[in-house]
């Protein structure tokens, strides 16, 4: 799975790479790390996600040679262009899908849990089709 961080779809439909759900979790965590305190490690990712160290280095070697992550000589990791596309795009589908399960009485750890599964099993019509819903409701 190391060396797997990418695959195509294999439906047609939907163009694009696909990005496995573990790469995912690390970009999104990436981000929230990044935007909450800036500079990211290694070992806050290992902390945030409860993996080993040994863990992390693997996936973020992967996530280098793939293009989506980045380090400097001071080991302070940063999201490419594309890692920071993906990240944006899988922490939206979290918020949007655990607010909205909370907004249907879902209580906030239960949807957050859930949220964490759904962001990336959700094709992009279902996803698109779920936003449009919420922002249809709030304009009633």
């Amino acid at each position: 799975m190391a060396n797997a961080i990418i695959r195509r779809k294999k439906d047609s439909k939907e163009k694009g790479r696909n990005i496995l759900e573990s790469a995912e979790n690390y970009l999104e965590t990436i981000f929230i790390l990044s935007r909450d305190g800036g500079k990211v490690r290694a070992i806050d990712i290992a902390g945030q996600l409860e993996f080993s160290k040994p863990s992390v280095s693997v996936a973020l070697k992967n996530l280098k040679s793939q293009g989506f992550v980045a380090s400097d000589k001071s080991g302070f990791i940063t999201l490419t262009k594309s890692g920071l596309k993906i990240a944006k795009e899988i922490y939206e589908r979290h918020i949007v899908i655990s607010e909205w399960l909370v907004s249907l009485g879902v209580s906030e750890e239960t949807a957050i849990k859930d949220a964490c599964k759904m962001e990336h099993i959700l094709s992009e019509k279902s996803f698109l089709a779920i936003k449009a819903f919420i922002e249809k409701s709030e304009k009633v």
